[in-house]
Formats: C-alpha cells, sequence, structure tokens
C-alpha cells in the first residue's frame, strides 16, 4: 500500500513538474533549431498514429494527433479538481489541469509504444476498467428508463405493509441453561415471587441486571420459538412452560403491547423505490444471463452451479 501510495505521488508531481516544465521551455524554443526527424521520431510513439485528426470546437488540443475532447476533459477536471483541496475553476487551474492531462496522454502514448498495453495484466485492469464503465452507464440508463410508477410503489406498500405485524410487545425474560432451573423459577413464579428479582438473581443473559427488562419489539424482531411464544400469551402473564431456544431455556413475562398504525407511504417512499429498482435492475441483469452463454472451463477447476 505504501509502494502504491509512493509512486502514485510521484507520478502527481511528475505530472505537474512537465506542465511547468514544458511553459518555461516554449520561450526558448523560441531561438532552437528544429529537432532533427530522427529525434522527432524517437519522441512521438511509432504505432497509432493519429494524423487524421479533424479538429472542431468541441476539441480542446491534440496531442500527437490525439484528440482532448471537451467531455474527456470535463471527466479529468472533476476528478483532478476533487484531490485538490480548495480547487477552483480559473483560467489558469483549468490550463494547468488541461496540460497535466496532455501529459497524461504523452505517457500513456510512450506506454502504447512500448506494447506496455499488450501485457496480460495491464491488458487484464484496462478490459475490467471499461466493463465496468458500460456497466455502470448501462444499468443507470435502464434503472432510469424504468423507474418505478406511483401504482408500483402503492402496491408494493400494501404488500409490505398490510403483512407486517402492527403490534409491538413489552416484555421481561429470564435466561437460564438447564431446563429444569427455568421449572424451578416458574414454580417461585406461582408463590408469587417478583418475576425481576428473579432475573437479577438467575438470568444468565445480558439483560439480567435490569430485571430481564426486553423493552418494546415487535413479533418478528426475536428469534423464531420467542416470538411465537410471546404472540400467543395475554398481558400481564408468564409462560407456564421454559422455552428453549439456541441461546438456553427462557421464563416470559409480557407486560404490555400496543397497536403501531403503518407508516405513511411518504415516510417510506425512498425505501419502497430502492427495493422496486432493485428488483428492475435483477430482472435487466437475469434477463441477459438468461440469453448469454457462460462456459465454465474445468481444466481451470471451474464448474457452473447448479443455480448459475
Amino acid at each position: 500500500m505504501k509502494k502504491q501510495l509512493l509512486v502514485t505521488t510521484l507520478c502527481s508531481a511528475a505530472l505537474l513538474i512537465g506542465c511547468s516544465q514544458k511553459a518555461d521551455s516554449s520561450d526558448n524554443q523560441k531561438t532552437a533549431a528544429p529537432a532533427s526527424e530522427e529525434k522527432r521520431s524517437a519522441i512521438l510513439p511509432p504505432t497509432h498514429p493519429r494524423n487524421d485528426t479533424v479538429l472542431t470546437p468541441d476539441v480542446l488540443l491534440t496531442v500527437n494527433g490525439q484528440p482532448v475532447t471537451k467531455p474527456m476533459y470535463g471527466i479529468y477536471f472533476q476528478d483532478r479538481a476533487g484531490r485538490i483541496p480548495g480547487a477552483d475553476k480559473s483560467q489558469e487551474m483549468q490550463m494547468t489541469v488541461l496540460n497535466e492531462l496532455a501529459n497524461v496522454l504523452i505517457v500513456a502514448q510512450d506506454a502504447e509504444a512500448k506494447n506496455i498495453d499488450k501485457r496480460p495484466e495491464v491488458a487484464a485492469t484496462l478490459a475490467l476498467l471499461r466493463a465496468k464503465q458500460l456497466t455502470q452507464t448501462a444499468i443507470q440508463e435502464y434503472v432510469k428508463a424504468n423507474l418505478p410508477s406511483e401504482a408500483d410503489q402503492q402496491k408494493l406498500y400494501d404488500e409490505k405493509y398490510e403483512e407486517k405485524s402492527s403490534v409491538e410487545y413489552k416484555a421481561r425474560h429470564i435466561l437460564v441453561k438447564e431446563e429444569e432451573q427455568a421449572k424451578s423459577l416458574i414454580t417461585e413464579l406461582e408463590q408469587d415471587a417478583d418475576f425481576a428479582e428473579l432475573a437479577k438473581t438467575h438470568s444468565t443473559g445480558p439483560t439480567g441486571k435490569n430485571g430481564g427488562d426486553l423493552g418494546w419489539f415487535d413479533g418478528d424482531q426475536m428469534v423464531k420459538p420467542f416470538s411465537d411464544t410471546v404472540k400467543t400469551m395475554e398481558t400481564g402473564s408468564y409462560t407456564k412452560v421454559p422455552v428453549k431456544t439456541q441461546f438456553g431455556w427462557h421464563v416470559i413475562l409480557l407486560e404490555e403491547t400496543r397497536e403501531l398504525p403503518a407508516p405513511a407511504i411518504e415516510s417510506v417512499r425512498k425505501e419502497l423505490m430502492t427495493e422496486l429498482q432493485q428488483k428492475v435492475l435483477s430482472e435487466y441483469i437475469q434477463g441477459l444471463r438468461a440469453k448469454s452463454k457462460l462456459e465454465f472451463n474445468e481444466q481451470a477447476g471451474l464448474k457452473k452451479r447448479e443455480d448459475g
């Protein structure tokens, strides 16, 4: 990580230095003799000729014939400015970034001339970056073109909140390791022992010090055996039979219940939109995948799973 950071820092510094050196050398070049063709051919990349560039208002400059367009510059500027504290859009700043972008392309062209882009790891990285950008853009456009309607949102709202429990429970519990101990505690409760005091003395759970107080919770918040039992209890009652969960044996006291109104649709609209968009996106990808041919290379130790 430190090595990568050092390389990144050096690259950024070199690109900026290159800008200033290029600016300083412009005056000297007024009296300097033209470079020989031999030297010029050594500077310019021997491959990927770009001499057929057509200059348009969209092209800000060319680098050895390669155009730097306004969209290209805009993307680079936003990325670069985001890494410069207090960066502005002054003419000076724009020219600094434009010259830096030119240096990036000059180095990239030199790398291409040396066939660095043909190296397996570099080619793989470039291909993956391209695929990621295309995927991101395609997904954004698809989701934007298939925004859920208000009717879709209302339907999902009805489905989610008609089925959702509208009751909350306030309970205490005593958690112990052995069933016999739980039964013994129930016997003490039948003899009018105080539930909270028993919890403080015997419960192994974290709520024991608070008299086993669990506070308010909805019907699906606890583990299933616990929730199922609470839903069948009457307010003020305790379990006559210990309840087994993966945590141990519980004795439960239901103190209160309260009805909860469904949330207003506006308060959960963002949640509904997110869920619907995820569904749209999932269907889009599944549709494309169904039309695609995937061949897993078993020689590489890979086998296609049954679920795809």
